[in-house]
């Protein structure tokens, strides 16, 4: 059946039968068990975008070798760029009821989509391992341990979370809001009327390689959470208003996320050589000591919680995404489920126990070279729900592999490789440089080649040929 939009009716209270703990994983939401509203998106990514990785993210366009001025315009210009493609994905999730990569099914065939879901798992891992370290980090300052038992800690916490599930992940995010709000409006009133933020503005020199690393930093901040905004949105009511959903996401992202890069721009610029290996201590001192330091460590652990959270969830659907394909079923058992987040979790906590020491570099390398592997899913998930299906899904074809999308859908597979061979020459990170990032002056756009260039070979693509687009949305039997 067809879902009809009514802008009218963009908010439901959660329902009271709603479990704390979900039952569900990757199958379809029936709409009886739809419930949220668009201010708990808000407050999702709002809160799970105030904390301290973003602050880190935003403080590389300086210990990169950028000014403040201009890298403070960068971020914000790449923040909008990659937060809009962020939305446009995000609401796709009232629509379909399902979390994000299991639609990449309908783009890559039900096989042919474990290709970038695998690559999707490597990034929650990335990211989990690197907010890992950071949390350790502020636990360890906070109860006195060190920081490799902070982290054990901080992993322990997770597991918990994620188990959990939806409800509590967004009722994380709106208390995330508010101590978010509460420990940066202190960080940030103490460094405005203690130090001279009027010299760092001030001091302008421009450079394009800069500039665009700043907005690359932003922009793949952003993008890099395409894949899984549809898991969070999955259940708010399949009337949600689009344009309302893509507003509450959105801002909230991008609002959130300039915030945090802001702060982090300053705190790199004041610190110096100081900032490297000690990012949270040095944030933590521009505020206070003593019980003012504890309560901001508490912030800054308490923040990295919903983002954690956030993605060590993402990784157990992704994972459950890959095995159901080739299981042939729309879920997985309670009991799979359980394994699949203790092991990603614990992989990924491993990996931040391995590489705390090295973890600045490390991650700026990871982040920018993300890039490449997501912007073509990005451009191609985008062109064919918008343009190409217009949301005409058939949801039972997703977990049949001799149904209406296949094993392995080539044109768009090729199209994807091609994505990705198009961005080598622009490239320019610790792992790869491209051949044209000289004659561009060391910088890389290769996000915005990705994007564009992609998006048009696919939607090209499939008027060579067409794909199996279904008459309308096509929902499971258990509607």
């Amino acid at each position: 059946m067809a879902i009809v939009e009514n802008s009218q009716q963009e908010t439901i209270l959660p329902s009271q039968g709603a479990p704390l703990i979900e039952s569900r994983s990757i199958d379809y939401i029936p709409e009886a068990e739809r419930h949220g509203s668009l201010f708990s998106q808000f407050t999702l990514w709002f809160g799970a975008n105030l904390q301290i990785t973003a602050i880190v993210t935003g403080a590389l366009a300086v210990v990169l070798g950028g000014d403040v001025f201009w890298s403070l315009i960068g971020l914000l210009i790449g923040q909008i760029l990659g937060g809009c493609v962020m939305a446009l994905h995000a609401v796709q999730g009232p629509k379909l009821g399902l979390p994000q990569m299991i639609s990449s099914r309908v783009q890559f065939g039900v096989y042919g989509a474990v290709l970038p879901i695998i690559l999707v798992c490597i990034m929650y891992v990335g990211f989990s391992a690197g907010g890992t370290v950071l949390a350790g980090q502020a636990i360890a300052q906070l109860v006195n341990v060190s920081n490799w038992f902070g982290v054990l800690i901080f992993g322990a916490v997770i597991i918990g979370i994620t188990i959990c599930g939806y409800r509590v992940i967004h009722i994380l995010g709106k208390v995330a809001s508010v101590v978010g709000i509460v420990v940066f409006f202190y960080l940030f009133f103490k460094i405005l009327y203690g130090y001279d933020i009027q010299a760092l503005l001030s001091n302008r020199h421009f450079t394009l390689a800069n500039f665009l690393l700043a907005m690359s930093l932003s922009a793949s901040w952003q993008i890099a959470f395409g894949p899984y905004v549809a898991d969070y949105s999955r259940y708010l009511p399949s009337k949600t208003s689009t344009v309302k959903a893509f507003l509450a996401v959105g801002l909230g992202t991008v609002i959130g996320t300039q915030a945090s890069m802001v702060l982090g721009v300053f705190a790199a610029a004041l610190a110096g050589d100081r900032f490297s290996g000690h990012e949270v201590t040095y944030i933590v001192s521009l505020g206070s000591t003593g019980l003012i330091a504890g309560l901001l460590y508490f912030g800054i652990f308490f923040g990295k919680v919903t983002i954690t959270a956030l993605n060590a969830y993402g990784s157990f659907m992704s994972l459950a995404t890959i095995v159901s394909g080739f299981r042939g079923k729309p879920s997985v058992s309670p009991k799979l489920r359980l394994f699949f987040i203790i092991m990603m979790v614990g992989f990924s906590t491993l990996l931040a126990l391995l590489g705390q020491h090295s973890f600045l570099k490390i991650f700026t390398a990871f982040l920018l070279f993300l890039l490449a592997f997501f912007t073509p899913w990005s451009a191609i998930n985008l062109v064919d729900y918008y343009l190409v299906t217009k949301g005409r899904y058939d949801l039972p074809a997703l977990s049949d592999p001799n149904g209406r999308y296949g094993r392995w859908n080539m044109p768009g597979i090729i199209t994807y490789l091609l994505g990705l061979l198009i961005q080598l020459p622009f490239i320019a990170t610790s792992f790869y440089t491209g051949a044209l990032v000289d004659d561009l002056g060391g910088t890389d756009i290769s996000w915005i080649v990705g994007l564009v260039v992609t998006g048009v070979i696919y939607y090209f693509v499939t008027k060579i040929w067409p794909p199996s687009v279904a008459p309308a949305l096509i929902l499971p039997d258990n509607r």
